[in-house]
């Protein structure tokens, strides 16, 4: 696992986060742990699913929460001022709002293409995205069946970043397939 993190990040992977929903909790904190130094190496940002705990016990930047993983006031309380806590929206741009009204510093939609990872997930629009970016003054993360080649589609219409699995882990080579994802993120911020 940690060497193809490894790749992942000299690749140009700008964020990582912490997703193992099967392994016990010992697992969790030492796998959690784990990546916390190597992503301290490269100066880039551990965010962990679902678990605002496991994300304080391994000094993460910060937590990820899902429809069932509690409130950003708890989080919040949990990781201090400067822990990123950011909020799944699915296809609800009401609870986009309301994540920010409670102090999310990022919301996640999606999946806006069909996923491997998670196939029962519900679909989000581009259009939803446009609206997003019109109304929120916080970072957007698109999530779901994401490629290279149709992740800029996505930029386009307003996502910040990329959250991506099977694209950059399951590819031949885990580096480029990194660098494409931050070539396409690059671009954007300079066209």
């Amino acid at each position: 696992m940690l060497y193809k993190v490894r790749l992942a990040l000299l690749g140009g992977a700008g964020v990582l986060q912490y997703r193992n929903k099967i392994a016990d909790a010992s697992l969790r904190a030492e796998q959690a742990g784990a990546l916390r130094r190597l992503t301290r190496e490269f100066s880039v940002p551990l965010i962990v699913n679902d678990d605002a705990v496991l994300a304080r016990h391994v000094e993460a930047n910060g937590v990820h929460l899902g429809g069932e993983d509690g409130s950003v006031a708890e989080a919040r309380a949990l990781l201090g001022d400067a822990g990123i806590v950011g909020v799944s929206c699915y296809n609800r741009l009401s609870l986009a709002q309301e994540a920010v009204k409670q102090g999310a510093d990022y919301v996640a939609f999606g999946a806006f293409f069909p996923s491997g990872v998670k196939p029962g997930a519900v679909a989000a629009s581009l259009e939803l995205l446009r609206q997003a970016r019109h109304e929120l003054n916080v970072p957007i993360v698109a999530i779901g069946g994401i490629t290279a080649q149709n992740g800029a589609q996505l930029l386009e219409a307003g996502a910040d970043a990329l959250a991506v699995i099977s694209a950059v882990f399951a590819a031949p080579d885990i580096q480029d397939a990194a660098r494409q994802f931050a070539d396409l993120k690059y671009s954007r911020n300079n066209s």
